[in-house]
C-alpha cells in the first residue's frame, strides 16, 4: 500500500469551508437586522398613540374573553366525564325552558308583552 501525500493548496481549503465564511454572514445578519429594526421604528413614529388606549382595551377585552372561554370549555369537558352530570343538566336546561315558556307564552296577552318587550330591546340597542 503506498499512498502519495499531495500537498493541500490553502486557498481550496478555506472555499471548501462547510461553514462558509462566517464574518461576511455576521455581517450580513447586522445590515439586515438595523434595516429591520429601522423600518420597525418608522412604522412606530407613524401610530397615532393617542387612540391607544381604546385599541389597547379592545385587545385586553379580546384576551379576556378567549381566557374565559378556555376556562369554560375545561369545565364543561371535566363535567362531561362524570358518568350521571351530563344528563342531570340537560334535564335542568329542559325544565328551565318549559318553565320561562310556561310564564310568557302561555296565553296571548303574555306573548304580546314579550313581543312588545323583544321590540323594544331592540330599538334600544339596535336603534
Amino acid at each position: 500500500m503506498n499512498i502519495d501525500a499531495q500537498p493541500v493548496d490553502s486557498s481550496t481549503a478555506e472555499n471548501s469551508n462547510p461553514l462558509g465564511d462566517l464574518g461576511g454572514a455576521a455581517a450580513d445578519f447586522k445590515e439586515r437586522y438595523s434595516d429591520v429594526l429601522g423600518k420597525v421604528n418608522n412604522a412606530l413614529d407613524g401610530v397615532n398613540w393617542a387612540q391607544m388606549g381604546r385599541i389597547g382595551k379592545s385587545v385586553g377585552i379580546l384576551v379576556a374573553v378567549i381566557v374565559a372561554q378556555v376556562l369554560i370549555k375545561g369545565v364543561l369537558d371535566t363535567i362531561n366525564l362524570l358518568p350521571v352530570v351530563p344528563g342531570l343538566l340537560e334535564l335542568l336546561g329542559l325544565v328551565v325552558v318549559g318553565n320561562w315558556s310556561w310564564g310568557n307564552l302561555r296565553t296571548s296577552t303574555k306573548r304580546e308583552e314579550l313581543v312588545q318587550r323583544i321590540t323594544k330591546l331592540r330599538q334600544e340597542y339596535l336603534g
